[in-house]
């Protein structure tokens, strides 16, 4: 059901919506010269995509879109805000969609720099509740976050400006998303010595040692945790376990290979640390849907329209 936002909303994300369409003329992933920062478009419902998300905050602008996020499904529209703290696997198809009424959105990808410092600077902050939680979350977007990222749009206009007034309206959206739905959860997976914390340095170590075996019971070790409560924590913050988290980072990558560097299937499933081939087209297949080969076609017909 679409839910219409309040007058003052509606009208800030209307702006928002006006500046993006100088920008995104047609379907288009848009990188600008504002670090971190990127607008997308869609014209046209497309076969759900997969990606891997990023620790990141999303503001669907228009339109409205499905995610699978790890193993939970996320609905959400127009003015909504989701927030992932950690990296996680995503697959996504976007509704209610045409050329007359084009899917926006925009991502700004955290920096866990500046949530870091906001921390420290300002002791209240990290005042944390003990329960882990989770690393996504989706809710109304607030006035001032929309209102940061329509000054933070306009800097497109005058690119002079960035390099002096994109960093302090970056820092105000991190600060605003600190104290606001999402503070308990960046909070609490970025201070040191929190069990989110230590489930997030565990994903960091996956994500650079994906390609090796790796013992369930030695990652619980170094997260400091007997091992029911790491598969507990782990799950909870990413809706997977360890080994599921590790077989989408292998097969992401793959994919990449596959797309960016022209490896061919043999080459990318032994690249990611897969030593039977058919057990790598075997679970390529499962998550996306096509064996290698005709995926790969298939993302670059799309890509090349």
């Amino acid at each position: 059901m679409i839910i219409p936002l309040q007058p003052e909303l509606y009208a800030i994300n209307h702006q928002l919506k006006q500046l993006m369409l100088i920008y995104l003329t047609k379907t288009t992933d848009y990188t600008t010269p504002i670090d971190n920062l990127s607008l997308f478009r869609r014209d046209e419902a497309q076969p759900c995509s997969s990606c891997f998300y990023q620790p990141m905050v999303s503001i669907i602008v228009q339109g409205s879109k499905l995610s699978l996020i790890g193993s939970k499904q996320y609905s959400y529209q127009a003015g909504d805000c989701l927030l992932t703290a950690v990296d996680v696997p995503a697959i996504n198809t976007m509704t209610d969609v045409s050329p007359q009424s084009p899917f926006l959105s925009l991502a700004l990808y955290l920096d866990k720099d500046i949530i870091n410092q906001l921390i420290s600077d300002f002791p209240q902050l990290s005042l944390i509740p003990p329960q882990p939680f989770e690393g996504m979350l989706v809710t109304k977007v607030e006035l001032g976050i929309l209102s940061a990222f329509v000054r933070l749009i306009q800097l497109l206009a005058t690119p002079e400006h960035i390099a002096a007034l994109a960093p302090l309206i970056i820092k105000e959206i991190h600060y605003l998303l600190l104290i606001g739905p999402f503070g308990q959860q960046l909070r609490s997976i970025n201070t040191a010595g929190t069990q989110s914390h230590h489930i997030a340095k565990t994903i960091n170590w996956l994500k650079v040692h994906y390609k090796q075996p790796i013992v369930v019971e030695e990652l619980a070790q170094q997260a400091n945790m007997a091992l029911s409560t790491f598969h507990r924590h782990f799950k909870y913050v990413t809706t997977l376990t360890p080994l599921q988290y590790q077989k989408k980072l292998r097969l992401y990558e793959a994919r990449r290979l596959m797309l960016s560097e022209n490896n061919t299937a043999n080459q990318a499933g032994l690249a990611v640390g897969y030593e039977s081939i058919t057990q790598f087209n075997r679970e390529y297949k499962r998550l996306f849907n096509a064996p290698p080969h005709s995926d790969i076609m298939r993302v670059r017909q799309v890509v090349n329209r």
